[in-house]
Order: structure tokens, then C-alpha cells, then sequence
């Protein structure tokens, strides 16, 4: 991999000023999501601006993506939370540490991946999976941050002990932060339903219409911020505020090492990577197509591994791709990962002389800018059109999202990917098999149940669509002794394997007994269409030695065979023809 990105390279003047913008609005809608962020997380607001600075520019010099926007995001951020409330308590010195070192160890997972080529792995996370997972996760932080819209404490092992003692806290809900979460909510759904019409109706071009709809969470910000510290609401009202944010760039440094803490997190690292590489490359892939761009899934691993590295080395927590911001990102014109240097550096000067002005403002506003943006990852589309098409991907799904909810983020994913590959298993080890004839005055063979075709006596062809293995080849297996057993005429058996990929080592010692067995009753067992490498495998077995001859290039060819055999009726020795010895 040169050192210098293909980018910086290749990099072209007339691009500047669509990244400047990019990089300039983009930063305006990072502030107040970093903030939120870290406080879903557990940690202390200033985190999330960490997070938002080196891991930006490190992915810049290793991703593949032009547009993807990294940074803080709902989901990550609450598998972290996730992962480190049984084990610290939220905000102290042991659970900051844990989340730099739970960074740490997703990056360099990801990192490990990335040189070793794996990004393959991300297809152990199906669609249907991964949007149960989401929206699962979309609900648990919903109900998370209803106590910050309250202004109540609350907060139980579940989502159910959560709702409960919110139900019980009602009475003593803070009107004023209520006024505050509620108004925000409402004019954060208004906007983002209505603002961009309104703009556009006024003159505004679409694309800037749509990226102001997305920049007011900045503006509830900064009105709520206004008012707390106008009315001193903090004091006189109870309103719960970020506080002091301190100033100045983060220090550069590994977070403890210690062999039980890395014990406890190694696996909500492993799945922090996963879903956020499956996520981010999602994300830049469906943006790379807009322009006829591609990208690279190794050097995604590559890009967001070294960012997690990053985040922790400058007292971040786990970062991805976002959604929300790289669409934004895209939108503003940008064109080259510089629009990410530029927020970055922007982040950075934010962090050196700014956070002061943070101070008064309320966590209501940061859970209602949470609640607005995770609500609308809820993905019932999806579960209608699986539950149409495919009620197994939908039962996966609802079972991902239902054990997110009850058991926690962690069994939840892994549930679902329990069912994922068990559902792959299950149908894989129940092949479809169909019994086929000769559509008449053609050489096109089709199944005997769905088209009028002709069969040919004595000649039982089967066509067997999965590969072969030791979970399913007992079906096959006994497929044919039924069908030879309802047709005692039967000289041959023919498999056609044109979508046999694989055949293993189970599979090859059930079809040799099959074929001996056969043998014994006077049938010869036929093969037809077999795949090169599948074939370059049974030339040097016993079945393929007594296959000889036997094997087709075409159905056709086979159905040719069998016909001119019956007329002849050559005996059978040992399975093999006399024709064929």
C-alpha cells in the first residue's frame, strides 16, 4: 500500500471548495451528535469531541471511502454503554479507561482483519439481522434517554425495569426540562418533516433545503443553551446541564492494559467491529454508487480499524461510519476525504478555545436530539417485505430486535446470527430435489411436477440443487432408494449436478455405498453436468475410478446413454456397464 493515499495524489483544485463546505457543515452538525453521544455512552461529554478529531483523520489516510463521515454514532455508542455499565460506574476514571481500551481493541481487531483480507466476514451479519439489531437498539436508547426528557433518575437492569420506574417517576417530573426535551423534540421532527419543503418553496435549492433540515439539531442547541444560561434555569429550575467541558486538545496516550479487563471485552469489541464495519461499508458503498465510485472492503477494515486506534490513543471511545453524516457529507458537495481533515481541524479548534460555551447547556436537548435521530432507524419496511417474502429472515429479525430489547445488545446480535446460520443450515440440509424429464423435441430438461415433459423408461434422472455435505446427503440418499423403490423397471439413476458446488467427505462415502448398492440390484448410477472442480476432486477416489465412463457432459448426453443401453441391455458388473469397461 503506497504511504501517500491515491486521493492526495490525484487531487484536483476544482474540488476545494465543495470539501471546504462539506467539511464546515458537516463539523456544525458533529457538535452537538459527539455531545449526545458520549452521553448515551456513559461517558463525559468532551469524549465525544475527542472522538471526533484524530479518528476523522486517520481513516482519511486508510479508508477507501470518498464521502463516509466518521465519528461518534447511537449504535456504537450504546454497545458501549452496554458493555461497560456491569463493570464500572458510568463517567468515573475505571470506566473512561475501559472505553479508550475497548476502542483499542475494536481498532486493532479491525486492523487484524483488514491484513488478513477478511472482509468477507461482514456477510455473517444479514440484512435482516443487522435492521433487527438496529432497530432493537433504536428502541433500548429511546427508552434510555426518556429520563434525561423528564428530568427524573431512572434506569433499570432492562427496558422493562426502565418504562417501570419512569411510569413511578411521572409525579416527579421537572416541568422545565420536560418543556425543554418536549419542545425540542417537536421542532427537531418538524424540521426534519417540513423545513426542507418550506425552504425550498422560498427559493432554496433542494440540496441545501435538505442539509439545513439536518443542521437544526445545532440550532436547538443553541436556543436551548441561550435560554438555560439567560434564566439561570440550572439553578432556579433544576435543569440538569453538561457543565464544564474542559479546554484544550486531548493528550496522547495507550489506556491501561490489563488482562482481565481485556478478558471482559474482548467480545463486545468483536461485535462493535462487526456491526460497525457492516454498517459504515453499507453506508459507503450505497454512496459510492452515486458517482460511479467503488470501494474497498479490506481497506474499510484497514481505514476504520486505524480509527478506533486513534480514538483510543487520543481519550475517545469506538468509533464508525455514520449515516446521518455522511449523507450530509455527500450532499454538501464533498468530494475527497479532505472535507473530514477540515472538520477535523475545525473540531479541533472547538476543543482548544470553544467549550466554554457548552456549559448551560441541558441533557434534555442532547436526549432529544438522540431520541429524534435513533426513531428513525426503526426498519418496520424491511420487516414487512421479509415477512412477505421470507418468514424465516422476518422471524430473524424479530428475535434480533426482541433480544436487544430484553437481554441487551450483545445476545441480541448474537441470537441473531444464531438464527441466521441456523436457518442456513436447516435449508441447506433440506435440498430441493427434483425428479426430471425432457422437454419434448428439445435438449432442456425440467422438474416432472411443474412442466409437461417427457421421461424415459428405466432411467430415473435427479436433479439435486445445493452442494452435497454431511448434513444432507442422508436426504438424497434416500430420495433415490424411494424412487427406485417405486420404480423396480429402473436400470439407471442419474444425478444431474449442475448446482452441486462441493461434495465432502461425508457426502463422497454416502454416494460410493449408493452407487455398490445400486450396483448390486442391476442399476448403474449416472452423473451429468458436474462441475470442473468437483470432478478434478472424485477422479482420484474410488467412486470416481468406478465412474468411469459414467459421467456426462450434459443431461442430454446421459438421457442419450441410457437410451441406447436399455435397447442393448448390456449387463452390469460391479456397477460398471460392459460398454464402459
Amino acid at each position: 500500500m503506497k504511504v501517500i493515499p491515491t486521493w492526495i495524489r490525484n487531487y484536483q483544485r476544482s474540488w476545494l471548495s465543495g470539501d471546504v463546505l462539506a467539511g464546515v457543515i458537516v463539523t456544525v452538525m458533529l457538535i452537538p451528535q459527539s455531545l449526545a453521544y458520549a452521553l448515551l455512552a456513559g461517558l463525559p461529554p468532551e469524549m465525544g469531541l475527542y472522538a471526533s478529531i484524530l479518528p476523522i483523520l486517520a481513516y482519511a489516510l486508510f479508508g477507501s471511502s470518498m464521502t463516509l463521515a466518521v465519528g461518534p454514532v447511537a449504535v456504537a455508542s450504546l454497545m458501549t454503554a452496554s458493555a461497560l455499565q456491569p463493570l464500572a460506574a458510568a463517567g468515573s476514571a475505571d470506566y473512561v479507561a475501559m472505553a479508550m481500551l475497548l476502542s483499542l481493541l475494536s481498532g486493532g481487531m479491525l486492523l487484524v482483519f483488514g491484513v488478513l483480507r477478511l472482509g468477507f466476514l461482514a456477510h455473517f451479519l444479514s440484512h435482516p439481522v443487522i435492521s433487527g439489531f438496529i432497530s432493537g437498539s433504536a428502541i433500548l436508547i429511546a427508552v434510555g434517554q426518556l429520563k434525561h426528557l423528564l428530568g427524573v433518575p431512572a434506569g433499570g437492569a432492562s427496558v422493562f425495569d426502565t418504562l417501570i420506574q419512569l411510569v413511578h417517576a411521572i409525579p416527579h417530573t421537572n416541568g422545565v426540562t420536560f418543556g425543554i426535551g418536549a419542545g425540542s423534540v417537536l421542532f427537531l421532527v418538524l424540521a426534519r418533516r417540513y423545513l426542507a419543503p418550506l425552504l425550498v418553496r422560498a427559493g432554496v435549492s433542494t440540496p441545501l433545503a435538505d442539509i439545513a433540515s439536518k443542521l437544526a439539531p445545532m440550532l436547538a442547541v443553541i436556543v436551548s443553551t441561550a435560554l438555560v444560561a439567560l434564566w439561570r434555569w440550572d439553578e432556579t429550575a433544576g435543569v440538569s446541564i453538561v457543565g464544564v467541558v474542559p479546554n484544550g486538545l486531548p493528550t496522547l496516550g495507550l489506556p491501561h492494559l490489563s488482562v482481565s479487563a481485556i478478558g471482559q471485552l474482548w467480545l463486545p469489541a468483536l461485535l462493535i467491529s462487526l456491526v460497525g464495519f457492516v454498517e459504515s461499508v453499507s453506508v459507503a458503498q450505497s454512496l459510492a454508487l452515486k458517482r460511479q465510485q467503488r470501494i474497498n472492503p479490506n481497506r474499510e477494515l484497514l481505514g476504520l480499524g486505524a480509527a478506533n486506534v486513534a480514538s483510543a490513543l487520543s481519550g475517545g471511545f469506538p468509533v464508525t461510519g455514520g449515516f446521518a453524516r455522511s449523507v450530509v457529507n455527500f450532499a454538501a458537495g464533498a468530494y475527497t476525504p479532505l472535507a473530514g481533515v477540515i472538520s477535523a481541524v475545525l473540531m479541533g479548534a472547538v476543543i482548544a478555545a470553544m467549550t466554554g460555551l457548552f456549559h448551560y447547556l441541558p441533557h434534555a436537548v442532547l436526549a432529544a436530539t438522540i431520541v429524534v435521530a435513533v426513531v428513525s432507524l426503526i426498519d418496520l419496511q424491511t420487516l414487512r417485505e421479509a415477512w412477505r417474502y421470507d418468514k424465516a429472515d422476518a422471524l430473524s429479525l424479530l428475535a434480533t430486535a426482541g433480544g436487544v430489547i430484553v437481554f441487551g445488545v450483545e445476545v441480541g446480535i448474537l441470537t441473531g446470527v444464531a438464527l441466521s446460520l441456523g436457518t442456513l443450515v436447516w435449508r441447506s440440509s433440506h435440498p430441493h430435489i427434483a425428479v426430471v424429464g425432457r422437454i419434448p423435441g428439445t435438449e432442456h430438461f425440467r422438474n416432472v411436477a411443474r412442466h409437461p415433459v417427457a421421461v424415459e423408461q428405466g432411467l430415473i434422472a435427479v436433479r439435486v440443487d445445493e452442494s452435497l455435505y454431511f448434513a444432507n446427503v442422508d436426504v438424497l440418499q434416500d430420495t433415490v432408494e424411494s424412487l427406485v423403490a417405486a420404480q423396480p423397471e429402473a436400470r439407471f439413476v442419474l444425478l444431474v449436478c449442475s448446482a452441486v458446488n462441493q461434495i465432502d467427505a461425508t457426502a463422497l462415502g454416502v454416494l460410493t455405498h449408493l452407487e455398490r448398492s445400486l450396483s448390486q440390484r442391476g442399476i448403474a448410477l449416472l452423473l451429468a453436468e458436474i462441475k470442473g472442480p468437483v470432478l478434478d476432486r472424485l477422479q482420484n477416489t474410488a467412486l470416481g475410478e468406478r465412474m468411469q465412463g459414467r459421467v456426462f457432459l450434459s443431461t442430454h448426453d446421459a438421457f442419450v446413454f441410457a437410451q441406447h443401453s436399455a435397447v442393448k441391455r448390456p449387463p452390469v458388473v460391479d456397477g460398471l456397464s460392459t460398454s464402459t469397461l
